[in-house]
């Protein structure tokens, strides 16, 4: 499913005129990859929490070895995928990447190309290994801050966690591949999660409308060109200043009559009369998707309160134990894990979630190195080495959204439904616990605890530094979001070929469009 998705995906924005099986298999590829890697955190969650029974006991086959080796394979699993993500973006996308690039400048010698596309890749798997020795070397000793109880906890969970250098080279790798991630996802995530429920609502303008428009735009572009030409009836040549308007306005009329027959063909076309009819049902997923952003928003600013009222501080990274100020993803997670699969649907739906509207902010944004435009995306129309990039950045906002539903539901990704049992004074029987920073110290040998928390925990707060700049850029996430959101309701609605037409495409771009449509 996830193959079909991700192919689906990958071909609604090739360029049907530019396509190639390698970038296209690549692409897909890479996708699927992060998806995977994501369905790995409730598969965590949901093996501590089926450890235990509801009253807070163990189930009668979880003794010590058996639940150290379900985490460890889960852990395993982690590392081979995130293995191969770091081989997809340091040497097999790159090299993709510039393959193609090369293939532009020179068609005939392949050989060529292979050794400049591997000359270039070598940059890229120098910064791995460079990212690999910094992380087998660097030190995992947390700054000593205070003496209490929770920071004590901190300390003996990451000592359990593991020291093996080979292993903490690579989860410092893919930290800072989640770090990438984390600006890519303040960058088009947060603005996508507005953009995308809001165009969705307000729609786009009527393309009978908008031919009308246009029609009237070529008249009176025509009619000018007429007036400058009539100039030089007489035989006088046209000044400079004539010669460079007459070029422009010819620029014009030819990216205005692309517009005519693109409008044309979309008028015509039976998807526009289908987009039409389900007109109300946009609305109301506009609606809904706004509602589910604001309740993400809500959710995250309220986990980020509660790191800066309760963590151990900066030097901690900002980790804390359990919540103390809770919200409703968080309360909603463990109810849905008692009745399987929901919390399943419901964490698959958080991730497509990010990823469609990614997807929309990407769009509409397009792919920028700092303030120079590199490639748009366009369904039906993206060149091969754009669509590399979009599934690249895809895969690093995905590597993000682990630490994104942890800070949406941090009690859900420590413990899952997780209960212990605990005596009350003058009490003589047990009652049962949701697992958090108040259990025992007990809880965190790792032999066989009354909790358990979950390696994904673990993985994502390895080095302090990383968490803080997650931390970080939870804050930074939401202001992007808050202003996206403004931004998006100032403006009007799209025009019906918004991104698909414009002064630098070719008349051959517009066959492509009536490959798409018909």
């Amino acid at each position: 499913a996830i193959l079909i998705f991700c192919w689906v995906y990958v071909r609604k924005y090739q360029s049907r005129r530019e396509s190639e099986v390698i970038s296209t298999i690549t692409a897909i590829f890479a996708l699927a990859v992060a998806l995977i890697s994501s369905a790995l955190l409730p598969v965590d969650i949901f093996l501590v929490s089926y450890m235990k029974n509801q009253n807070g006991t163990f189930k009668d086959w979880a003794d010590a070895n058996v639940s150290r080796q379900i985490e460890d394979t889960v852990l395993y699993g982690y590392y081979t995928l995130y293995s191969i993500i770091l081989f997809c973006v340091f040497l097999w996308i790159p090299f993709v990447y510039f393959y193609y690039e090369e293939k532009e400048d020179d068609d005939g010698n392949t050989c060529s190309q292979v050794k400049t596309a591997l000359k270039y890749t070598l940059g890229f798997v120098t910064i791995c290994a460079v990212l690999l020795l910094i992380g087998a070397f660097v030190p995992l000793d947390i700054p000593n801050k205070k003496n209490s109880t929770e920071w004590e906890k901190v300390k003996l969970l990451f000592e359990e966690f593991g020291s093996s250098h080979g292993l903490t080279a690579l989860s410092f790798s893919i930290s800072s591949l989640t770090v990438i991630g984390m600006l890519a996802a303040i960058t088009y995530t947060a603005y996508g999660m507005s953009a995308l429920p809001l165009n969705l609502i307000k729609g786009t303008t009527s393309a009978a409308y908008e031919r009308l428009e246009n029609t009237e735009d070529i008249e009176e572009v025509e009619q000018h060109l007429l007036r400058i030409k009539s100039k030089c009836r007489d035989g006088r040549p046209l000044s400079s200043r004539d010669r460079r308007t007459v070029q422009q306005l010819e620029e014009r009329l030819r990216t205005l009559r692309r517009r005519e027959r693109h409008l044309e063909s979309i008028e015509k076309s039976w998807w526009t009369k289908f987009c039409e009819a389900i007109r109300p049902l946009k609305i109301v997923w506009g609606v809904f998707f706004i509602i589910v952003a604001l309740l993400f928003t809500v959710s995250l600013f309220l986990s980020n309160l509660d790191k800066a009222l309760h963590s151990a501080g900066f030097d901690s990274g900002f980790i804390i134990l359990g919540t103390n100020l809770t919200n409703p993803l968080n309360m909603l997670l463990p109810v849905l894990q008692t009745v399987f699969p929901l919390d399943y649907i419901l964490i698959t739906t958080i991730v497509m979630y990010f990823i469609f509207t990614s997807m929309a902010g990407i769009r509409n944004m397009g792919i920028w190195f700092f303030w120079i435009r590199l490639y748009k995306i366009r369904r039906g129309k993206t060149r091969p080495q754009a669509l590399l990039f979009l599934c690249m950045i895809l895969l690093l906002i995905v590597l993000h959204t682990s630490y994104m539903i942890y800070s949406l539901a941090p009690q859900y990704v420590m413990y899952g439904s997780q209960k212990y049992l605990v005596q009350p004074m003058n009490v003589t029987t047990f009652v049962s616990k949701d697992c958090d920073a108040d259990a025992p110290e007990v809880l965190f040998a790792f032999l066989l605890d009354q909790c358990i928390v979950t390696r994904t925990y673990l993985f994502l707060h390895k080095f302090w530094f990383f968490s803080a700049a997650y931390y970080f850029g939870n804050w930074a996430f939401i202001a992007v979001f808050l202003i996206g959101l403004i931004v998006s309701c100032c403006k009007g609605k799209k025009s019906v070929i918004e991104g698909e037409v414009d002064e630098d495409d070719s008349d051959m771009s517009d066959d492509e469009l009536s490959v798409y449509y018909h």
